[in-house]
């Protein structure tokens, strides 16, 4: 289990990505449909951190 945790910023920008379902301090629920994205891309073998940036997704 992840020991990260969330601020508030991060929470109100994560929450603004259409591909966020919901997120908390703990955890974040993504679409279905980043879901697909997710595992199209990663089929043609885009590494996970260029799928997330591709899609909206601060990595920092």
């Amino acid at each position: 289990m992840s020991k990260i945790y969330f601020t508030e910023k991060e929470i109100e920008l994560l929450t603004i990505n259409p591909y966020v379902k919901s997120v908390s301090s703990k955890s974040i629920t993504y679409t279905d449909e980043f879901k697909r994205i997710f595992i199209a891309e990663s089929k043609k073998g885009k590494l996970p951190r260029l799928i997330f940036e591709e899609n909206g997704f601060d990595i920092d």
